[in-house]
């Protein structure tokens, strides 16, 4: 199948996983994460109309962006940022999705305010409290709000998971209800529930995500087929 059959197809699954859960399409947006697939691609999944793209890797988000793979979608890199990168990231995507240590915040705050510029990021939150995996422990996510929130040029607006791989559906279910739970938690204390962005659940577990309130979803290899990592 073509990337634009398989973004239809993940369409009419998620229009199904809101339905089923009393919630309309249009709340959840579909992010393409397009890691090791090539400008082409990019370019075939923003004509099928992909909300937005995700890289994973700084470095080839930079050799893209120089090929102009992003034009005409919104960029959001979602992997793991290392400190040293981040002027290679702040300021060239609409939303920095894995901001998971106080030492990240900082750094994105002191390029962002070197820049005149605000971005907008999501606090990562590592419910598996996983130590191979970043991003802060549930009970450090409130914390981290109030840190982000004294950053005038870094502006939140929600929270990302990623449950670990090994985790069944039933505990992971519960992974993402209670990641919403902090959502809806900081939202409600610290952001007058203005935030709008839970991004959890990808190509295996986005309907269930769905089901557990995810507004945004991550998804690659039922978008752009499986990645072949030998190259």
């Amino acid at each position: 199948m073509s990337i634009a059959e398989n973004i239809a197809q993940v369409r009419a699954n998620m229009a199904e996983a809101c339905r089923q859960a009393g919630r309309a399409p249009e709340e959840v947006t579909l992010v393409g994460a397009s890691k090791m697939n090539d400008a082409q691609a990019c370019r075939d999944a923003i004509a099928a109309g992909i909300d937005a793209l995700g890289e994973n890797r700084v470095q080839e988000m930079t050799s893209k962006l120089a090929e102009h793979a992003y034009d005409g979608a919104p960029l959001h890199f979602i992997g793991h940022l290392q400190r040293n990168k981040v002027k290679q990231v702040v300021g060239k995507v609409a939303l920095i999705q894995s901001v998971g240590s106080t030492e990240l915040l900082d750094e994105i705050e002191k390029v962002a305010a070197a820049r005149d510029l605000v971005q907008d990021i999501l606090l990562e939150v590592n419910i598996g409290r996983e130590e191979a995996k970043s991003g802060f422990a549930p009970e450090e996510v409130f914390a981290a709000a109030e840190h982000a929130l004294a950053c005038p040029h870094v502006r939140v607006q929600g929270l990302m998971t990623i449950p670990p791989a090994d985790a069944d559906r039933e505990t992971n279910m519960r992974y993402f209800q209670e990641v919403r739970a902090l959502y809806v938690d900081i939202n409600a204390k610290l952001f007058h529930n203005e935030l709008k962005c839970l991004s959890m659940g990808m190509s295996a577990d986005y309907a269930d995500a769905i089901a557990c309130g995810a507004t945004m979803v991550r998804v690659g290899t039922a978008i752009f087929g499986k990645r072949n990592y030998n190259i």
